[in-house]
């Protein structure tokens, strides 16, 4: 029997977020049912809004969300009813070929992120008739949502829903760029280009890694204000300002690494990137594209340089999201100061006009029940 659930939906791309009821069926085998209590207001639901990136509409948004497990379908092991838990927007089958190898954040599972649609090639969101796919196969942004078991991290009943929240997508994606995608190390120098929910992160990861200098270049005053609090050393509004001061502190030898967390990825960004690293330095890429990039061979060749996308920063969901929360709780990761504003249901699209306009380290969405 299907239910009936309050949601923000996408008609098609450049509409705006529409906030109405739409019907959910019962879980599957395999699947369960989560009650959302929070859902994170994560840049990539803009892009798809916007048709940035690659999306079947219409859509439920939201891919970052904590809740409770309300029912599950047939031969679920993973969770059980009551369990509180975190949805990945990178599911974790354990099964595939990357899972097997210890790259959670390559399953093959998370084929179907772009169309929303389940494995067996059908939907659990409705409306008027029309089948509506859940954004990486989740759809946070609904009070409701029927997910694979895959996606489902349980996380200790303690740790609130909208800091649980923040671990399904921005952290360990910021986080994992700089320590396993990047791997950064003790002593070296790290250069983050933007620093909004991303961003923010992959200054901890670096910090956290033992990074000397993490330089961070933004040009909205608040970001570059919160980096020094998730542990920037340096801030700068600019690229140039920023790459005249790593010539001068490491006496010419330039930045070990370059970690790209920006909006929209571009030439002058990516040229940025590649002018501030030094021999054998890396530049990686956590960000949408916008077409096609130009750079210069020789950037890589004479010097080996090295440019490399990242996706979940590398993490391995079920072993670092837990991983995450525990170094929250020893105080090594800074969660709530993340937050900057918590939002209704009704105010998503006001939610993201704040991202846009440089207000928001993160939003996120508190579901009422």
């Amino acid at each position: 029997m299907s239910m009936i659930t309050r949601a923000a939906i996408c008609r098609e791309p450049a509409r705006p977020w529409e906030i109405t009821d739409i019907e959910l069926d019962e879980p599957k085998a395999n699947e369960v049912r989560i009650k959302f209590f929070a859902a994170g207001l994560c840049h990539s639901d803009d892009h798809i809004q916007k048709g940035d990136a690659q999306m079947r509409f219409p859509v439920v948004g939201g891919h970052e969300g904590a809740g409770i497990v309300d029912a599950v379908g047939a031969d679920v092991t993973r969770v059980n009813t009551g369990d509180h838990v975190v949805c990945s927007f990178i599911p974790a089958c354990g099964k595939c070929r990357y899972c097997s190898t210890g790259h959670q954040n390559l399953c093959d599972a998370g084929k179907n992120a772009s169309t929303g649609m389940f494995a067996d090639g059908t939907f659990r969101f409705h409306a008027e008739g029309e089948d509506l796919g859940g954004l990486c196969v989740l759809g946070t942004f609904s009070r409701y949502a029927v997910v694979s078991e895959w996606s489902c991290i349980v996380v200790p009943d303690d740790i609130p829903f909208d800091i649980a929240t923040l671990v399904g997508c921005g952290v360990p994606t910021g986080w994992g760029t700089a320590v396993y995608a990047g791997g950064v190390r003790a002593g070296q120098t790290v250069v983050v280009y933007g620093a909004g929910g991303v961003g923010s992160n992959a200054v901890q990861g670096a910090r956290y890694a033992g990074a000397k200098n993490v330089v961070v270049v933004d040009p909205v005053p608040f970001k570059r204000d919160m980096a020094k609090v998730f542990g920037a050393t340096h801030t700068f509004a600019n690229a140039a300002d920023a790459h005249e001061f790593v010539v001068e502190t490491t006496w010419g030898q330039l930045a070990d690494h370059a970690l790209i967390t920006v909006g929209v990825l571009d030439d002058d960004v990516i040229d940025a990137a590649l002018q501030v690293v030094g021999k054998s330095g890396k530049v990686t890429v956590t960000a949408v594209g916008a077409g096609k990039i130009n750079a210069n061979p020789g950037m890589f060749i004479g010097y080996q340089r090295r440019v490399q996308g990242a996706i979940f920063g590398g993490c391995n969901p079920l072993y670092d999201v837990p991983r995450l929360i525990e170094l929250y709780r020893s105080g090594d990761l800074k969660l709530d100061e993340l937050i900057t504003r918590r939002y209704s249901l009704d105010e998503v699209n006001q939610g993201y006009q704040d991202m846009l306009d440089g207000k928001n380290i993160r939003g996120v969405i508190i579901h009422e029940h």
